[in-house]
């Protein structure tokens, strides 16, 4: 069931944003007075044709993993004399560009839009203070502090931790100094860190920034707020409302530091010593659990079952947005979104972060069940990131891509008459070959992650 949640989610996504791609593709190609012969969602065997009175064929394919506009054009077929004025090719440069990046264009306005409906519901996120340090880390070297704010890195305002989170993400792969700018609870008094990074998580998969510099937002006070049902922790008597002092000896100050003790001692007896309020009286219990086993990315991992309290709303930090200023704020994740994914291109082929991190439709479809689990808000979230990463990637200069036939007509205007038709043809090839080879790689960590 959860499979099929999963499938379903990434269908959904996908088609919504092919069908916004090429729609831009289809609409401008109208307004230039292009012929559309057809417009098709999905590839492969046709499952629903219809046709306009334009005598565009409109088609639903087997495969939706796509689809293309096709447009008249006399280098793919003889064309009637009187059609002559409405191919592709007899259009102005200037026409051809815009029906090629009518497409991406499509796509970033579907994320403005999808963001702008999002930040008018308002913005919730952790305020980004250090709940713990590990020791001998680079934060710790840097000379961090439980309960400091991160105000800002690298002069950028990170009031959230998700914002805290972006800006470490643009330092991955980089040697130098990163700056902090930190403050106590309750003081407008600011200090400065300084960090130092060397080749920062190059070969991590799935870097996690925080934990790499050592760091874990926000404290969270190992109160148990929740016991499954049938757990080790129920059956060991553990109770709602337990504060947990010790595991095995080791004390706890922070919530995470117990999951982390638990993680690494699976099916194992473990002495847990927790304060209990009852009666008006505060105990201190001394309870046996045997955690049990679970496996992720085949590696055998331990848990007991609890969960903890819900975070108290001094931990979080809210936003409300007008509706003009929800509308700023949305051109402007949608413009940081793009940057992102063009910084994470130049750094994959510099050689700063690992292609390890190349995700294909498996580990795409897992994000999309996993954010329409979360809500419908962060579903449109997803699809809003989604819609800007489709959008860049065509417009990179690939020939297959939007962009590389962008940088044909580029070439065409240049020139003054466009490039032969062998040039195209071993481009197109080449470009072909290095998306197919992206695909490949980008399953293949696909399938070892599953």
């Amino acid at each position: 069931m959860e499979l099929l949640h999963h499938i379903v989610s990434f269908l959904v996504a996908i088609i919504v944003l092919v069908a916004v791609h090429e729609f831009g593709h289809f609409y401008i190609a109208r307004r230039c007075g292009v012929h559309v012969l057809r417009f098709s969602l999905g590839f492969g065997k046709v499952i629903w044709r219809r046709y306009d009175h334009f005598g565009t064929e409109y088609t639903l394919c087997a495969l939706p993993f796509g689809g293309y506009v096709k447009m008249l054009d006399e280098r793919e077929a003889d064309v009637p004399v009187e059609l002559l004025e409405k191919t592709f090719n007899r259009k102005t440069i200037r026409q051809r560009m815009a029906i090629l990046i009518a497409g991406p264009v499509a796509n970033f306005i579907l994320a403005i839009l999808l963001f702008w409906g999002l930040l008018l519901q308002g913005e919730t996120g952790l305020i980004p203070v250090i709940g713990s340090i590990k020791p001998d880390s680079i934060a710790a070297k840097a000379g961090f502090e439980l309960g400091q704010e991160i105000v800002a890195i690298d002069g950028v305002e990170t009031p959230t931790e998700q914002q805290v989170q972006k800006q470490l993400v643009n330092r991955l792969g980089e040697t130098g100094l990163i700056s902090f700018s930190v403050r106590y609870p309750n003081s407008r008094l600011q200090y400065e860190l300084h960090a130092k990074l060397d080749k920062w998580m190059q070969d991590v998969k799935d870097p996690n920034p925080l934990e790499g510099l050592g760091l874990e937002i926000p404290f969270i006070a190992p109160v148990v707020g929740e016991v499954l049902v049938n757990s080790p922790a129920e059956k060991a008597g553990i109770k709602v409302g337990d504060k947990i002092i010790s595991v095995d000896g080791k004390a706890i100050s922070d919530w995470r530091d117990c999951v982390n003790y638990v993680r690494v001692h699976p099916k194992q007896a473990l002495s847990v010593i927790v304060e209990r309020v009852e009666v008006g009286a505060i105990n201190i219990i001394s309870l046996q659990v045997t955690s049990e086993s679970f496996t992720e990315q085949n590696v055998s991992y331990g848990r007991i079952g609890i969960g903890h309290q819900k975070l108290s709303e001094e931990l979080l930090r809210h936003y409300d947005y007008s509706f003009g200023g929800a509308g700023f704020a949305s051109v402007n994740r949608t413009w940081e979104a793009a940057g992102f994914v063009l910084l994470s291109v130049k750094k994959l082929i510099l050689g700063e972060i690992s292609t390890k991190n190349l995700s294909g439709p498996i580990s795409i479809a897992k994000v999309a069940g996993a954010s329409a689990h979360d809500g419908i808000m962060s579903f449109i979230d997803f699809v809003a990131n989604l819609s800007v990463l489709l959008g860049v990637f065509n417009l990179l200069p690939i020939p297959v891509l939007d962009g590389g036939h962008l940088a044909y007509l580029l070439v065409e205007a240049i020139r003054g008459k466009p490039l032969s038709e062998k040039v195209q043809i071993l481009g197109f090839q080449l470009g072909l070959m290095l998306v197919i080879s992206l695909s490949v790689l980008a399953m293949f960590n696909d399938i070892m992650r599953w």
